[in-house]
């Protein structure tokens, strides 16, 4: 048995349909609030005067719906009044929880009122009245949450599109006060600045899924998790392959940067590399190009996930900048480019601490031959790995020629014996001007879903 079935007007034996009268359809609808205002202390959050005339006209319009219900009409098709009700109290901030617990109350209520209202008890059939109760619950709940929801959707929207506006601005240092007034979000005075790759996720490379769903989940998940730790604090602007993150300093201590990339990478499921530099709000796009080139560096370097300062790679960082002294080093490496196993053995040597025997071990060879090709590359570039400068410069060179090889898509053997030529711009250094934030349409900060 359904509710359908049951909620169909009843007979007095006299022939004519029972149903509520509806001679005092405002005084009951008055008694309803009434109760809620008494009984229901959340109730007193709604919009208005306590609960306001507003509310009470929507009472009236379900009191109106009930009884003509029971009268066997048809459920209400047109349900704009409720819908414009909804919409208004989320855009007041009130909870759903409250305006839900509200309008069963207000079931409840008249639930037990409306029997009084008809006459003797005889001519109330209470079947019929709780089923039609029910059925018109449905639809109310129904209706409330759809209003929300859009609700919701619009003004996650809305804000999504001004925070977007404002780190655009931000990152291309045009931001200012007015701006940031007219987009509703304040400017901290201070930033950690970000640059953040997102790597492919192996499920991105499964013939059976949908590469670009697989890297929106991906993006998704990450911006979830910054909502849920910062909510509306933080800005971002990320595609996914990357992008930049704003963290107010008064939102997170330069500590916890670190923990806070390794989260990310646990939301995104696999592992991040990551850059930061810390700047005043005026000085942000500096520091995000910063942020961007020094991920350059750590990305052509082949280092490990995690998240790199520039004091940790300060001397990397200047060895990669173009000019003169950068294809002077590289060019030291010359003398090795049709020795490709005395190359592999100087970066392994140098890579593991300088120990000979794992070095012997990586390569699969003797200690003895690590050794001969060491002296080797002594004997072809002029400078040997046994002495400090010999060996200073020999990791610069190959730190130089390792960004050349990145910057023209060579093996890092390949380069030394080309002109000298600027290095194409790679996907992180203006990543920060070009990545689209895709966002999470309908969530609100901090309760996004996602599969």
């Amino acid at each position: 048995m359904t509710i359908e079935s049951i909620a169909r007007p009843t007979t007095h034996p006299a022939g004519r349909a029972v149903s509520p009268a509806p001679h005092d359809l405002h005084a009951l609808a008055r008694e309803v609030v009434a109760h809620l205002e008494e009984s229901v202390a959340t109730c007193r959050t709604l919009p208005g005067d306590g609960l306001g005339p507003g509310v009470t006209g929507v009472v009236r319009v379900c009191l109106g719906w009930l009884i003509d219900r029971l009268r066997g009409g048809p459920l209400p098709a047109r349900t704009e009044r409720l819908e414009a009700a909804a919409a208004n109290w989320a855009c007041e901030g009130i909870p759903i929880e409250v305006v839900m617990h509200a309008v069963h109350e207000g079931f409840k209520a008249g639930l037990d009122l409306l029997p009084g209202r008809v006459g003797p008890a005889a001519e109330f059939d209470i079947v019929a009245g709780t089923a039609a109760m029910l059925e018109l619950l449905n639809l109310v709940t129904a209706t409330v949450s759809k209003s929300y929801v859009r609700e919701h959707k619009a003004i996650a929207g809305q804000h999504h599109t001004a925070a977007h506006t404002l780190t655009s601005a931000l990152l291309a240092g045009h931001a200012d006060s007015a701006m940031a007034r007219e987009c509703g979000i304040a400017i901290a005075a201070e930033y950690f600045v970000l640059a953040v790759e997102l790597p492919t996720h192996p499920d991105e490379h499964n013939a059976e899924l949908d590469r670009q769903v697989v890297a929106r989940r991906k993006l998704r998940r990450v911006q979830a998790a910054l909502a849920t730790q910062f909510g509306e604090q933080v800005l971002s602007l990320l595609s996914v392959d990357g992008g930049t993150i704003l963290v107010p300093t008064t939102a997170c201590a330069e500590s916890g940067l670190a923990d806070l990339v390794g989260r990310l990478g646990s939301a995104a499921r696999v592992p991040l590399r990551a850059t930061v530099v810390r700047a005043p709000a005026d000085r942000i796009s500096t520091a995000a190009r910063d942020a961007h080139e020094l991920l350059d560096t750590v990305d052509q370097l082949g280092r490990a996930p995690g998240l790199y300062r520039f004091a940790d790679l300060a001397l990397h960082f200047q060895l990669t900048r173009p000019g003169m002294g950068r294809d002077l080093l590289d060019a030291r490496l010359a003398p090795l480019d049709g020795h490709p196993d005395l190359l592999r053995t100087l970066a392994t040597y140098i890579d593991n601490d300088l120990s000979r025997r794992r070095t012997a071990r990586l390569l699969n060879v003797h200690p003895n031959t690590v050794d001969y090709r060491l002296r080797r590359v002594g004997a072809l570039t002029g400078l040997d790995p046994a002495e400090a400068d010999g060996l200073w410069y020999l990791r610069s060179a190959l730190i130089a020629r390792a960004n050349r090889a990145a910057a023209h898509g060579e093996s890092s053997g390949d380069t030394a014996s080309r002109p000298p030529a600027e290095p194409r711009p790679t996907a992180h250094r203006y990543r920060f001007h070009n990545a689209r934030s895709e966002s999470l349409v309908g969530a609100a900060p901090g309760a996004h879903r996602i599969p």
